[in-house]
């Protein structure tokens, strides 16, 4: 067992560099397998849930090999089963894209029911709503999702919900269906776009990504490619939040200012300095308390649920009353629990936490709950002056590069050290 030892209360000031979008990586590396061939991803992020998809592949037959710390090579030609092995499956939430891309290209995949974060319900009805409208029959069978269809063709689906999955791996399992596919309520977020421009690179047909409608036509064979991933747009609002709550000023680089419009705005309305240039942005803080706001997370281009938790953080700097409302996940609000035992004062009701300013964090021993909670919490700890530590940060791994270099690197003191046993993770609670 490992965890961070932070000792805050300093500001953060420096560059820092932003990795690859790890929403965006976990979609693209299954959808190699529509290649058949060999694709080169740059920009990949290294982090524990893009290993899972790694071992994934390789058990699936798949060759991959790393060119670089940010560079794969995939050869999907020798991919010879359809199966993912359950240990592995249930790793990430993610594993769920390989039903997508191995029903397209093999006509069948058997896929675990998928893990990663408890956010709450996450169902994947209508996953299986558009597989199901292009032609593939579904069951459930130990914990398995088994899918297969003799001859996909184009369909229209409309989605019940704005769902970024299902709406990934309808493109995936379409893009090789017979004739048009429309798909309608779509997710527009930017890794949509991204995977749509992957699959475009290997030969798909794909249009409207970004938009409403989504329409595929049909093709009859991908081949490989070599593609870039875009920027963490995720990672960057963890920054950008972290140089306002800390007092500091970080030049956020790599980055598409545009993909962050709402946590600039957010920044600004609180009293941050945001000043934005062609591929980085530069955060400043306030000596003083910053100012309330109201928070709603919506699907894009609304504020990213994934920057709730880090912004919750910041507003415990607000003077006054601020409130967000979580519009996406029905548990996201866990965090708030554990920086309740750093001082601040909020209060959780359902959907909604009501959040009364305080002036300043204190040292604490605090869990990560998940991804993002874990996040805010390292952010949190930074700013509380005296040391505190962070457990269960595998949670907070699945989707930062390196983040205790990057955060030493601006000035902050943390350390990753290994817990000889749970008895003293028992022993904080």
């Amino acid at each position: 067992m490992e965890k961070y030892v932070i000792s805050g209360g300093k500001p953060l000031k420096g560059e820092v560099s932003i990795s690859g979008f790890k929403n965006a990586a976990v979609a693209i590396l299954p959808a190699t397998v529509l290649a058949n061939d060999v694709c080169v991803l740059e920009n990949v992020p290294d982090i524990s849930d893009i290993r899972a998809e790694i071992d994934i592949l390789q058990e699936l037959g798949a060759k991959v090999r790393r060119l670089s710390p940010t560079v794969l090579e995939i050869d999907t030609s020798t991919v010879n089963t359809t199966e993912v092995p359950l240990e592995l499956g249930q790793k990430m939430r993610a594993s769920y894209y390989f039903l997508g891309s191995m029903l397209s290209r093999f006509g069948k995949a058997s896929v675990p029911m998928p893990g990663g974060c408890n956010l709450g319900a996450r169902p994947i009805d209508q996953h299986l709503k558009a597989f199901t409208a292009l032609g593939a029959s579904n069951s459930l069978d130990y914990a398995m999702v088994n899918v297969e269809s003799d001859n996909l063709t184009g369909a229209h689906v409309f989605f019940d919900v704005n769902s970024v999955g299902a709406t990934i791996n309808a493109m995936l399992a379409a893009v090789m269906a017979e004739g048009t596919t429309i798909l309608e309520n779509v997710a527009k977020e930017p890794h949509i776009v991204d995977v749509a421009n992957f699959l475009n690179v290997m030969g798909a047909n794909v249009r409207g990504a970004g938009t409403d409608v989504i329409k595929i036509h049909g093709v009859k064979e991908m081949h490989g490619g070599t593609y870039s991933i875009v920027p963490d747009q995720i990672e960057a609002g963890t920054f950008m939040v972290a140089a306002a709550a800390s007092r500091g000023d970080i030049l956020v680089k790599n980055v598409i200012p545009k993909h962050l419009e709402p946590i600039t705005s957010k920044l600004r309305i609180v009293g941050a300095t945001v000043e934005e240039y062609d591929d980085s942005v530069r955060v400043i803080g306030i000596d003083g308390p910053y100012s309330t706001t109201n928070i709603k997370t919506m699907p894009h281009p609304g504020f990213p649920t994934d920057l709730q938790p880090v912004m919750g953080v910041l507003l415990c700097f607000a003077k006054g009353t601020s409130i967000i409302t979580e519009g996406i996940w029905d548990n996201r609000f866990r965090y708030c629990d554990e920086l309740n035992k750093m001082g601040a004062n909020i209060q959780v009701e359902g959907r909604v936490a009501v959040f009364e300013g305080i002036e300043a964090l204190r040292p604490a021993p605090v869990s990560a709950t998940d991804l993002r909670a874990g996040a805010a919490l390292v952010v949190a700890a930074l700013c509380a002056e005296g040391q505190s530590e962070v457990y269960e940060i595998r949670h907070v791994e699945r989707g930062y590069v390196d983040i205790v270099k990057k955060f030493r690197q601006l000035g902050g003191d943390i350390r990753k050290v290994v817990v000889p046993d749970e008895q003293e993770f028992k022993k904080a609670y």
